[in-house]
């Protein structure tokens, strides 16, 4: 049975290279990933196979880079002056975080450097690499309306710490 959009789906997950079959990240045995179908919160080729999945199944899913992260982008590799880097211990392959250019938190990686220039690469860092997802569906239900409208998903234990009845949502 497909998971339709606007669902509330918890996964667990592990996340390989698919090339290397290095593990990238992993949630299992933490909580589960939880994310509201067809609102574009996890990757177009995962979220396209979860929703082919039914409650409790496993599979493992191949994500080509195009559906992933996309392919790495050339231009998004610049050369800055050295100065802008002042007071930091600089290492190859090492992530910093900046400002964009809409006050928005960027995610650079250090390529290289020298005495008057960093090269970093503002590329996502699984950018042009394709994925292998190990993935079981452990939660489904209906999103509330709420959720529908904001794009967040709700956590309620029951004891939503707002004094008896549950009646402050």
């Amino acid at each position: 049975m497909a998971i339709e959009d606007n669902k509330v789906v918890g996964i667990e997950y592990t996340v390989k290279d698919a090339a290397t079959g290095e593990v990238v990240d992993s949630n299992v045995g933490q909580q589960p990933l939880e994310f509201i179908t067809g609102k574009q919160q996890i990757i177009p080729g995962l979220e396209k196979e979860i929703k082919k999945m039914s409650l409790g199944e496993q599979a493992d899913v191949l994500v080509k880079a195009e559906e992933a992260y996309g392919p790495k982008n050339e231009e998004a590799i610049q050369k800055l002056p050295r100065e802008q880097f002042e007071g930091i211990d600089l290492q190859k392959g090492m992530t910093l975080y900046g400002q964009g250019e809409n006050g928005e938190t960027v995610q650079v990686t250090v390529v290289d450097f020298d005495d008057k220039e960093v090269t970093i690469d503002f590329n996502h860092p699984l950018a042009g690499k394709d994925l292998m997802f190990t993935v079981k569906v452990v939660s489904e239900r209906d999103a509330t309306p709420e959720e529908v409208m904001t794009g967040q998903v709700q956590k309620d234990d029951h004891g939503c710490g707002c004094g008896s009845g549950c009646g402050c949502h």
